[in-house]
Formats: C-alpha cells, structure tokens, sequence
C-alpha cells in the first residue's frame, strides 16, 4: 500500500531529522525527494521516499555496516506506521554506503559461486539483514549452475549457496563474533 501522503510524511521525517540535528548533536544534512524522483534506479526497493544525508557524521552513520543507517528508515517508517511489509517504501543513503555495499555483495557472491562449483561443497555467508540477503538471492540469479536459500532465524539468519540441484546438502551455520559491550 503506498503513502497516502508523501509531502506529509516527507515533512514529518524533516522535523525528526532536524530534532536528531539539534537534540542529538549530530551534523547532518539532508536531501528528501518522495515521489517518482525517489524511485531506484535499480528497481532494488521500492522506495516511494528517499533521504539522502550527507555532512560531517556521514561516518557515523555508516559504521559497523550501516546499523545507523538502517535504524534511521526503521524510525521513519514507524513514525509514519507503515506496515513492516512497507517499510522498504523509505530508504536512507549516506555517502553512496547502499550501492556501494551492492557491488560488494555482487562479488562476494561471484566468489562464493566460484567456491561451490569448483568444490561441490555449500558455502555459508555470515549473518546479514533481509535486505542484503536479498540483493545476494538477487546477484545469484545471473549465475548458473548454484542455487540458493536461506536459513536460521532472526539475527542468525544467514544466506546458503549450493550446487544447482543440491540443497538438500548439510550446511552449518556461520560462526560469529558475540556483539556487546565488552573490550574490542
């Protein structure tokens, strides 16, 4: 379902921009373009809104793999009580991060599928969110001869990629790091 109102809500995530600006300290600009301008050129999202920021704490924002980032769309999206099926209807950009993380998944999955065919063995991609899972499905079409699907839940969930016609072969999970608060 589309939003109703796109300027409404296009002002409503300026006004939270600008509070996160002023109360948080932040140095951020940003450019919000809702509507047919805001389409992706891609056809990866549907985005019917998409902010653009950019400024000093553009690294910020990007670190740790985009965490802040996404948790940006997540609050403009409930701020506008989109669905969680809709949320992809916003996106948020800083510093080209989403494209530029495409094409870093875009090989990795050249690599992964050059692994599987020259072994014959599934490959396990670290846990990632729904969107990057999805732009790996996605690269994986254009590659024949390996298939894939993903498993786990929530956080765990990883991307698998098998030999065509063998998923039915064991993977395991990916080892991960715990994340918290302890020393790095």
């Amino acid at each position: 379902m589309p939003i109703a109102d796109l300027q409404d809500a296009a002002q409503k995530i300026a006004g939270f921009l600008a509070s996160l600006n002023k109360l948080g300290g932040m140095r951020l600009k940003y450019r919000i373009t809702a509507g047919d301008g805001a389409r992706d050129p891609e056809g990866l999202e549907a985005r019917q809104i998409y902010v653009e920021l950019g400024g000093p704490d553009v690294p910020m924002v990007t670190q740790h793999n985009g965490e802040l980032l996404r948790a940006l769309e997540t609050i403009a999206a409930q701020m506008l009580r989109l669905d969680q099926r809709e949320q992809d209807l916003i996106s948020f950009d800083a510093g080209n991060f989403k494209a530029l993380r495409a094409q870093e998944l875009r090989m990795a999955a050249e690599v992964a599928a050059e692994k599987v065919l020259k072994t014959g063995m599934p490959y396990a991609f670290p846990p990632m969110n729904s969107r990057e899972r999805r732009l790996l499905h996605m690269a994986f079409r254009d590659i024949s001869g390996v298939e894939t699907a993903s498993s786990g839940e929530g956080p765990g969930r990883f991307l698998g990629v098998f030999p065509e016609g063998k998923t039915n072969l064991p993977i395991a999970a990916p080892v991960t790091k715990p994340r918290g608060f302890g020393r790095r």
